[in-house]
């Protein structure tokens, strides 16, 4: 009973910590004008992290106390359906070129990650970083599908996601991109959960863009990254 009640009094102490590091966090960054660099998955996560290198014995403690914000993941995905079917009717409209520009940037990007991280060896780094461009729930449950590192996994999704906050809008403007359906179909893509957040605070319309290229990129992600490793699986046998 003591046991339980131990486990208990942490789940809530690290609750409590993660959610007063989180509003820090956003507090810097609303009071910084948005400084991309100060973002709070940035700023908070790095913050988060000697916190729990000083307070908790590892990391596996950490992440077992914080179990009801993993759970919550899922149901924050799911709900992104909402502003999808408000923006059913535009969706729609350019359905075919939106298919395939997603599923397009569904593969590129775990192709480029794997190209990438090839100069680094084993195959538990290259599935990891595969796992970059998808969102932090469907990047774990893949990451144990092919094999990855879970943490090293969940670390690389939140540091792509910040990257292309910072990176995907400034850029297409300076292309001269200034749709918002072309910009949300980016942020999803590319910065998936954080991306998303981003493009609804631009518009609902960018937001629903991104929710639709967030779920179809995790989705197709989740179906042939596994495949994908499994073809490339030969490599290290020569």
């Amino acid at each position: 009973m003591a046991e339980v009640l131990d486990s208990g009094l942490a789940i809530i102490a690290t609750t409590a910590l993660v959610v007063a590091v989180y509003l820090l966090a956003l507090r810097l960054f609303v009071a910084s004008g948005h400084l991309p660099i100060l973002h709070p998955l940035l700023s908070g996560g790095l913050l988060l992290a000697l916190i729990v290198f000083a307070v908790y014995p590892d990391y596996a403690s950490f992440r077992r106390y914080s179990a009801p914000f993993y759970w919550l993941l899922g149901p924050a995905t799911v709900a992104l359906a909402l502003p999808l079917h408000h923006e059913l009717r535009r969706l729609r409209a350019v359905l075919t070129p939106l298919v395939v520009a997603i599923a397009g940037g569904a593969v590129i990007a775990p192709v480029v990650a794997i190209g990438l991280a090839a100069a680094l060896g084993g195959r538990e780094i290259l599935s990891s970083v595969a796992t970059k461009s998808v969102s932090t729930p469907i990047a774990l449950g893949v990451a144990e599908t092919i094999g990855a590192i879970a943490p090293l996994a969940a670390g690389l999704v939140i540091f792509t996601g910040v990257v292309g906050v910072m990176v995907a809008e400034p850029l297409l403007r300076l292309l001269g991109i200034g749709d918002e359906r072309i910009l949300g179909v980016a942020l999803g893509v590319n910065a998936h959960g954080a991306g998303t957040a981003r493009a609804f605070e631009i518009s609902p319309r960018c937001g629903a863009f991104a929710s639709l290229a967030m779920g179809l990129t995790g989705l197709l992600t989740a179906l042939a990254l596994p495949l994908l490793m499994h073809i490339l699986g030969g490599w290290e046998g020569g």
